[in-house]
């Protein structure tokens, strides 16, 4: 098994696409075909602001991709990283594609001179949570979201 994680580009957008709907999927979610369009585009883009996307391919087919982002924060001098998405297509999942994936974005965070590498996940993500549990610590942080809609 031949394994190249590279950068996104415009060429890999109907392969982005049909995975990052596989991950969405997973998460019970869609977004809007704008939504798509804003994302691939600022995941090409060079402002830094924007995320950066990776894909990785395996004997030449794309079979995952993760997002990430630097950014400011008030404990450090330096940015740290957080890993948005991360998802494998379910056929190569247990290859250790999704390891790979992480390290891709510890490479880039090392490079970045950057001191952290964070990502959530959902409780119920048992099978992911074990290759995290493998690659990094758990946090005793507990999220809150705003509810817009009441």
């Amino acid at each position: 098994m031949s394994i190249l994680i590279r950068p996104l580009q415009d060429s890999d957008r109907p392969d982005w696409q049909r995975l990052w709907t596989g991950y969405l999927h997973f998460y019970g979610a869609t977004v809007s075909d704008t939504v798509y369009d804003t994302t691939f585009t600022r995941l090409l883009g060079d402002d830094p602001q924007d995320f950066s996307g990776l894909i990785a391919m395996v004997d030449g087919r794309a079979m995952g991709l993760t997002h990430y982002l630097f950014h400011r924060h008030c404990w450090k001098i330096e940015n740290v990283c957080y890993l948005q998405d991360l998802f494998v297509d379910p056929q190569a999942r247990g290859t250790g594609l999704g390891r790979a994936l992480i390290q891709a974005v510890y490479a880039r965070a090392d490079a970045a001179g950057s001191p952290q590498v964070y990502w959530l996940t959902q409780e119920f993500n048992a099978a992911a949570r074990q290759l995290y549990d493998r690659v990094a610590k758990v946090s005793p942080f507990i999220r809150y979201n705003r509810d817009l809609g009441s």
